[in-house]
């Protein structure tokens, strides 16, 4: 839903500039002014999220640093997404399907079915008079057929135009207002005017709904025949004979019945009729508009792809590599993303990713696992959970299949500790893995932005009872379990120099939907928290969490956990490849 109403505020706009340079743009050809018309048409079938990920997909950039969630670049395709603020939540919230959208969707379907319908039918009328007609020999580009029905001239066809002419029309017009009424034809063929109506009745039927479609389609009518008018009197054609040539049809012919049968009549017919007869000369487009036109068709699409370009992944995210690098399949299942913990890898702080070797030690983790390790995905486990709405794409195996990977750290790359990798703060260790998925998965992967439910921390309403950190221990935030009275399984989050988003970041991976930092505070912190773990959870990780876990949060540190809807960076996988042994 955000995204359509997103691409129709976006089309709209797009309109009412295309509406504002044909105004500045009267005095010129109307031809220029119908091709305006079109880019606005077709904005509607080209969504600026479009391109954006297609500028995506452009490499072109070199980094350090580590990937971080900005959803800033794509709120410029989704100006509508915001984040509400909700109701204190339970450990399990599911969102409450709304009905709304099915019921909307029917309507559309009602509307696209019924005008579908209508464009087939008068379709097969005009094909009916076609194929009734018999050829007739006159000396133009493209076939002539004279159909028995009393229909104004026209051209049919899109791609093989054939001119249809009512049978008596060379009884009831003079040779030079045929003349005339043939070459008003003409330059619709050579203008491409039925392909160019056909796009925008693509357009009409798929946004019926749109007032401002509709609208376009009468504005190109009306410039198209202007144009085609002024093009044959340009070319020598005697005004008066013209203009009664086109009268004369008006009178004697009905007009057709669909847009892409480019006829003669159509439009104002009096402004038309003054047009011709006051033998209105429109000025050629000066070098300062063609370059000012050229630079606004440039800029509408140049900007989604900048965006885009600006918002992809680098192409070669660091020169940090891995010394050496061991990739090999298992023959095993990870279904849990990692069946052996790597040696060290219990350990909160101090010691490398294993200890005493600077190395990582994967013995048996699936690309889904790997994938969370590397792109610090917050709301992703890295060691369980083959799943997760901020990572899609990809194929089965790699939900599945286990590896044991074994890499050397080099030695002037920072000490960063396996708990800092497990919460997405190894900068450096993350580059690397990317590069390694880079080389030996063949892995492709692009951003999107998507309003997801979510869970929010908050600062209660007394304020936050939390102490500044003094700066002088570094450990991450951790968790400390413990068996208290009555052998109720008990747990404690320890923060020594934390900021809320490493707090947020270390209980997203055991919630059931993504969770975001909304405190505001951006200092680091230290506290303890106590509470009460969840006994009854039925996996390894969902134990850390539990109803008094945010009843702890709000009345140990007057912090509060809600349900609402935000922005949120997805990551989606286009390609990966299994590895070879090595």
């Amino acid at each position: 839903m955000n995204f359509l109403a997103d691409h129709l505020w976006q089309s709209t706009l797009f309109t009412l500039v295309a509406g504002l340079l044909t105004l500045a743009l009267r005095k010129n050809r109307a031809r220029v002014r119908h091709w305006l018309w079109l880019a606005a048409s077709c904005k509607f079938l080209i969504p600026v999220s479009v391109l954006i990920a297609l500028g995506s997909h452009i490499e072109w950039r070199k980094t350090t640093a580590a990937p971080k969630i900005s959803v800033v670049m794509d709120e410029v395709s989704q100006p509508f997404t915001t984040a509400q603020v909700g109701l204190p939540l339970p450990v399990t919230m599911p969102a409450a399907a709304s009905r709304l959208p099915w019921v909307l969707l029917c309507i559309w379907a009602c509307g696209f079915v019924g005008i579908s319908s209508a464009w087939w039918v008068r379709w097969r009328r005009v094909r009916a008079d076609v194929r009734t007609g018999s050829p007739v020999e006159i000396a133009i580009p493209i076939k002539a057929i004279c159909s028995p029905i009393l229909r104004e001239p026209g051209v049919f066809g899109v791609f093989r135009p054939v001119l249809l002419l009512p049978e008596g029309i060379f009884n009831r017009l003079t040779p030079a207002q045929l003349g005339a009424v043939i070459e008003h034809e003409l330059c619709h063929v050579r203008h491409r005017d039925n392909l160019v109506a056909a796009i925008h009745m693509l357009v009409e039927t798929v946004f019926w709904f749109h007032p401002l479609v509709w609208w376009i389609g009468k504005r190109m009518v009306e410039e198209r025949e202007r144009a085609c008018d002024e093009e044959v009197v340009g070319k020598g054609g005697e005004a008066r004979i013209y203009a009664e040539a086109i009268l004369n049809v008006c009178k004697l012919y009905v007009e057709s019945p669909l847009e892409c049968v480019a006829g003669v009549t159509g439009a104002d017919l009096k402004k038309r009729i003054e047009g011709i007869m006051a033998k209105r000369v429109s000025i050629r487009l000066s070098w300062a508009k063609k370059m000012a036109l050229a630079g606004v068709g440039l800029g509408a699409v140049a900007i989604p792809v900048f965006v885009g370009v600006m918002h992809a992944q680098p192409a070669s995210q660091s020169t940090l590599k891995f010394e050496v690098a061991s990739v090999k399949p298992t023959g095993e299942e990870a279904i849990d993303g990692v069946t052996k913990m790597p040696r060290g890898a219990a350990k909160g702080g101090g010691p490398p990713i294993e200890e005493g070797r600077r190395r990582i030690n994967f013995q048996n983790i699936n690309l889904f696992g790997l994938i969370v390790q590397a792109y610090g995905i917050r709301g992703c486990r890295p060691f369980g959970g083959g799943s997760c709405p901020l990572l899609t794409g990809g194929p089965d195996w790699m939900r599945k299949d286990g590896f044991a990977i074994l890499a050397k750290i080099p030695d002037d790359a920072p000490d960063q500790t396996m708990m800092q990798l497990y919460n997405g703060h190894a900068p450096e260790v993350q580059l690397m893995l990317q590069a390694l998925l880079a080389d030996r998965f063949a892995l492709k992967v692009h951003r999107i932005t998507k309003e997801l439910p979510v869970y929010a921390l908050t600062v209660g309403k007394k304020g936050p009872k939390l102490k500044i950190s003094d700066g002088s221990k570094s450990r991450p935030p951790l968790f400390r379990p413990s068996v208290g009275p009555d052998g109720i399984a008990m747990i404690k989050l320890v923060v020594e120099n934390g900021s809320m988003q490493e707090v947020v970041d270390l209980y997203a991976k055991f919630l059931d939907r993504p969770a975001v930092d909304q405190t505001g505070l951006k200092d680091r912190y230290e506290f303890t928290m106590d509470y009460e773990a969840n006994a009854d959870a039925p996996g390894p990780f969902t134990e850390l969490t539990g109803p008094s876990l945010f009843k702890a949060f709000e009345e140990q540190l007057g912090l509060k956990w809600v349900a609402t809807k935000a922005p949120v960076e997805i990551l989606v996988i286009d390609h990966a490849e299994r590895p070879s042994a090595n």
